[in-house]
């Protein structure tokens, strides 16, 4: 795409009212917190203890997937090549990289993740920190904070608190605060007898885990809500509800995952309201196909509604960005790209479209004119525009970064034995 080109988009949206300068600027400074579980299905580094469990299923045998800390962290920087603009990394704690003494997730320490902390101020990235409880012996039955035994509770309300100095200590050391999330896979697989207990289980859980001491300056606690998933298709202990007034309660920011709810419903929709009631959001993109499945991320209607909310906020200071799919059937590092990417492309969209007009045309109560406007802005030339964000970045095009992919697969990724 030629400076000509983009020249030709800068007028073109300046008849709207659009300043694609201070948009440009805004998209380079929001990151993309980009999750770590895609390179390897969400395996860890754990030794007998990783693997999907509590509703979590990446399918697909597709060669080449990452099975070590060099391996990873070479993927990671084989997709930063090919999208631009400001990441992070987002990691679970099953991703332990210094754990030779063989630590159990509740006494895990900073230390025991000094790699990923190197790591990321060599590419001066943020990171973003999640306690893993999952995949575990002691979340065998399906329940971690709301498990009905005393001891196996306290085991991950021990996880959650040192992953919260874990996040806290990462943010420090990078100096950008770290949101440290947490999820849990509680539920039932059928219809419950009793679903206030395991709620008031885990609130008492997460109260524990919010009074113990870490650094709040560097740690950004939030909660994250989910439907269902496979194993618990009746009952989720951590629902919508339950989290939402948790966090407004407790001054938590709030996960909205785009694949945590029903497929009717408007993740979009949630985010003016939310924000009206808790401190910080924390946004998950992904994509579910009927259940919560986690689909690369596609530059689909829901995606772009959730982040040109997010651009017309005013509150981009608040709201967090991370990636969160796994697809094992397809090259894992064109997953990645492609779900970035096109996160990137819904919020330019969302800082491209003519808010000012819209509103004007809103309060006027010309309703016509909106639906004109709305409708009339989907054909201004925002690609060129992304082009050019692409080119100030050093990063390939649309229909130029794949062949990078194709390349990269023959000379890393088939050489991994599985």
């Amino acid at each position: 795409m030629s400076n000509k080109t983009y020249s030709s988009a800068l007028e073109q949206f300046a008849t709207w009212g659009v300043d694609v300068e201070s948009a440009l600027s805004i998209l380079t400074k929001t990151p993309v917190s980009l999750h770590c579980w895609q390179g390897d299905d969400v395996g860890g580094f754990e030794e007998g203890a990783g693997g999907t469990s509590g509703g979590i299923l990446a399918t697909g045998t597709y060669p080449g997937k990452a099975r070590n800390f060099a391996e990873l962290t070479a993927d990671l920087e084989q997709v930063a090549r090919l999208v631009p603009g400001a990441m992070r990394l987002n990691l679970h704690a099953l991703y332990a990289t210094d754990n030779a003494d063989g630590a159990g997730r509740d006494a895990l320490t900073p230390a025991h993740f000094k790699s990923w902390i190197d790591w990321a101020k060599a590419q001066g990235w943020g990171m973003d920190f999640n306690p893993s409880c999952f995949a575990h012996p002691l979340a065998a039955d399906g329940f971690t904070l709301s498990n009905r035994d005393e001891k196996i509770r306290k085991f991950w309300i021990d996880h959650c608190i040192a992953s919260r100095r874990i996040g806290a200590a990462i943010g420090r050391e990078l100096g950008s605060p770290a949101v440290t999330n947490i999820w849990i896979p509680d539920g039932y697989k059928d219809t419950p007898a009793d679903r206030m207990a395991p709620r008031r289980r885990l609130l008492e859980s997460l109260e524990t885990v919010l009074s113990a001491e870490a650094d709040r300056t560097w740690n950004i606690d939030a909660v994250e809500s989910k439907l269902f998933g496979i194993g618990v298709e009746s009952y989720t202990v951590g629902s919508h509800e339950f989290y939402m007034g948790f966090a407004v309660k407790h001054g938590t920011a709030l996960c909205l995952d785009a694949g945590h709810f029903h497929p009717t419903e408007s993740v979009a929709d949630k985010i003016s309201s939310m924000l009206l009631f808790v401190p910080q959001l924390l946004l998950h993109v992904s994509r579910g196909v009927r259940w919560d499945s986690d689909h690369v991320v596609t530059l689909d209607d829901p995606t772009r509604a959730i982040l040109e909310e997010v651009a017309i906020s005013g509150a981009l200071d608040r709201i967090h960005i991370g990636t969160d799919y796994f697809d094992a059937s397809i090259n894992r590092i064109a997953a990645w790209t492609i779900g970035t990417r096109n996160t990137k492309k819904a919020l330019l969209q969302g800082l491209l479209r003519p808010t000012k007009k819209l509103v004007e045309a809103e309060e006027s109560g010309d309703m016509a004119s909106r639906l004109a406007l709305f409708e009339d802005s989907r054909s201004l030339p925002w690609g060129a525009v992304w082009d050019e964000f692409c080119r100030r970045n050093t990063i390939p095009v649309d229909g130029e970064w794949m062949p990078e992919v194709k390349a990269y697969e023959k000379a890393v990724l088939s050489r991994r034995q599985a």
